[in-house]
């Protein structure tokens, strides 16, 4: 009865926290831009559907047009009921969960980090709350390092490295740790850490190495800019322009 006692404190506490963390900015900010890419999803729906019926409204007149006789009351009906279908297909057909599953290794830089960004928020609550700061805290990282990756060939070393962690090494993580039942996830290996412990590791690796990446990145930027300033100077500086 102690025992279980514990555990319904510890599971409300855990709820608390869960509720607390989603308070959070990180957090906030990790929903918002899921719902931004699930917007983006319907309206692209919406374009396929309006261009789908303009289409057909286009050959319908086309036909009208041609025949001799029009398409008459019956070929009105066929291509509205047409129409309707088409709508009605692309309407219920199913999307493929992207934020569901780790971003695939093919993508583009942009896409691959807005991939693993949506894969972030969709399996944080699984986590511990110790793990789900380390997420909120990768997923601050995500949008610098978003904009500067589009701007990177994929062949370039630090893309490479960021396209590992987030294609195939974190990702791997998280998959694994949510393999182990619940009842190991406390027991300790031979160096005294438990399963949640090296979760928390992993992913503080992960971030600090897309920080440090990030900002390798942003420093070749500065750098790129302070060079183009200088040339800009030394060529059309005032002391030129005065001669």
């Amino acid at each position: 009865m102690t025992t279980e006692r514990f555990n319904q404190v510890i599971e409300r506490a855990d709820r608390v926290m869960r509720r607390l963390d989603d308070r959070d900015g990180a957090a906030r900010e990790a929903a918002r831009r899921e719902r931004q890419r699930l917007n983006a999803g319907l309206k692209r729906r919406a374009a396929q559907m309006a261009v789908a019926v303009g289409v057909i409204s286009i050959a319908t007149i086309i036909l009208g047009l041609i025949l001799p006789t029009g398409i008459g009351m019956f070929g009105f009906l066929a291509a509205v009921g047409l129409a309707i279908g088409v709508v009605g297909l692309l309407a219920f057909m199913p999307t493929r969960p992207q934020g569901a599953a780790a971003p695939t290794t093919d993508l583009p830089n942009g896409q691959m980090v807005q991939r693993f960004d949506s894969y972030l928020y969709r399996q944080r609550a699984a986590l511990p709350a110790p793990a789900r700061a380390e997420v909120d805290a990768l997923s601050a990282v995500l949008p610098s390092l978003k904009q500067t990756l589009e701007r990177v060939d994929a062949l370039d070393p630090n893309a490479q490295d960021a396209r590992r962690l987030m294609s195939l090494h974190l990702p791997g993580l998280i998959d694994r740790y949510l393999n182990v039942p619940g009842n190991y996830r406390n027991q300790r290996d031979g160096e005294d850490v438990s399963v949640d412990e090296r979760l928390v590791e992993g992913l503080a690796a992960g971030r600090a190495a897309l920080a440090e990446i990030t900002d390798n990145l942003a420093r070749s930027d500065v750098a790129a800019l302070e060079t183009q300033g200088r040339f800009i100077k030394s060529r059309y500086g005032e002391e030129r322009i005065d001669q």
